[in-house]
């Protein structure tokens, strides 16, 4: 291959650890690059997250040469000729340049090379076929780097016959478009995904769901989820969604908010769920407990702030919510209903913040009541009567009114 470019050498590539895993691989007579997304990141301008490493090496000899230089390898892929090395707590992906033998849309066979070419022939799209020497010097064997430059995100030879490969390949193309994509998407990539649609049922949920959450923190996953709609891909993603629409409006909120991207607020901005849909949803891409309870509180929360309310009745909202979640759901009103000033209810919790309830459990027992479930109703009790009166009342208030209900109990 012939060089194409050159990038500086940037902090990840200079760093002690990733001298010392390019030292330890290079030991053995064979070249080592970096490939994929550190490349494509550093070339941009962007921060890299992972690193990867592609050589000649066999995956045996990886681990041999990892090993003599005292480091820790793990066979995290060794079918497929993957290799981890950890140096000093920090992960770098070795993989034993390859050639797809066999595929069945989910699962290669591959046989190794020592050809860059072939290497970079059966990777996914033009812009993560890119190698970088250790000292910076870029090698583009398939034009990702016109591509990268242009924002164009197109499979590496024939798009359908990628796509066969590994039907995940689909759903990639939409992610790096949301990520990296510039103007008109590729035309060969969007016939081949419409035709491979129907193919994404025979994915696992958990690769799924991976590269459906990566696109929803794109910086503007709308014309993604435009693409995926106008070519029928989207309702074999999530046949739930009815208004991917709303993701413009939502986009807008949360940088006027100043806030962060985040996939199950974007997620649920798009879809009308009661409680049991959500959590059908949930348990069909297997969420993690964590995001299964965000989004069930998302989807389908107790009560909603609204615009449209008054103070008193937002007030009881930010206190039954949380602040964080008082907040997540204004951005979602948002995106539903933009032509209301949701983003005025958002500084409530600073200029109006709801004090913590006073009484306890133990207030209760200390009047005379026995453990049971009437310490949890007299304490539900107080608390609505606090909550009603815009929680105006003191400590000392609510003990009296407590008082009161349990003398009218006896």
């Amino acid at each position: 291959m012939k060089p194409a470019a050159s990038i500086d050498l940037h902090s990840w590539m200079a760093q002690a650890q990733t001298q010392v895993v390019m030292k330890a691989l290079m030991a053995g007579g064979q070249p080592a690059r970096f490939v994929g997304g550190c490349v494509r990141d550093a070339l941009l301008g962007l921060p890299v997250k992972d690193i990867d490493i592609a050589t000649p090496e066999r995956p045996e000899q990886v681990i041999e040469l990892i090993e003599k230089a005292g480091l820790r390898a793990i066979p995290t892929g060794i079918d497929h000729g993957t290799v981890t090395a950890i140096c000093d707590g920090i992960p770098f992906e070795i993989t034993t340049l390859r050639r797809d033998v066999e595929t069945d849309g989910r699962h290669a066979r591959v046989i190794y090379t020592a050809d860059w070419q072939e290497d970079a022939a059966r990777r996914d799209l033009t812009v993560n076929a890119l190698y970088c020497d250790p000292d910076g010097t870029v090698f583009d064997p398939v034009g990702g780097l016109a591509d990268l430059n242009e924002g164009r995100i197109r499979f590496v030879g024939n798009a359908r016959a990628r796509i066969e490969e590994d039907v995940l390949r689909l759903l990639r193309f939409f992610r790096f478009y949301a990520h990296y994509g510039i103007g008109a998407a590729d035309r060969e990539a969007i016939l081949a995904c419409r035709e491979m649609a129907p193919q994404i049922a025979t994915l696992s949920v958990e690769r799924v769901w991976k590269e459906l959450s990566r696109l929803l923190l794109a910086p503007d996953p709308g014309p993604s989820f435009d693409l995926m709609v106008t070519n029928d891909v989207l309702s074999h993603l999530l046949p739930e969604v009815v208004r991917s629409d709303r993701l413009s409006n939502l986009i807008k909120a949360e940088v006027t908010a100043e806030v962060d991207p985040d996939y199950l607020r974007r997620l649920a901005s798009i879809v009308d769920l009661d409680e049991g849909g959500a959590r059908a949803l949930a348990a069909r891409l297997k969420f993690s407990n964590v995001d299964r309870d965000q989004f069930f509180r998302l989807c389908d929360p107790e009560i909603r702030p609204d615009p449209g309310f008054d103070l008193k009745q937002n007030r009881v909202a930010l206190y039954r919510l949380g602040p964080a979640l008082f907040d997540e759901l204004i951005l979602i009103g948002a995106a539903r209903t933009p032509d209301q000033d949701w983003l005025s209810l958002r500084p409530l919790s600073q200029t109006k913040p709801v004090p913590p309830f006073s009484i306890k459990g133990q207030d209760v027992v200390d009047l005379g009541v026995p453990f049971g479930n009437e310490i949890g109703e007299l304490l539900g009790q107080v608390e609505d009567w606090w909550v009603a009166g815009d929680f105006e009342a003191d400590r000392n208030s609510c003990l009296s009114y407590l008082q009161s209900l349990v003398t009218e109990r006896s």
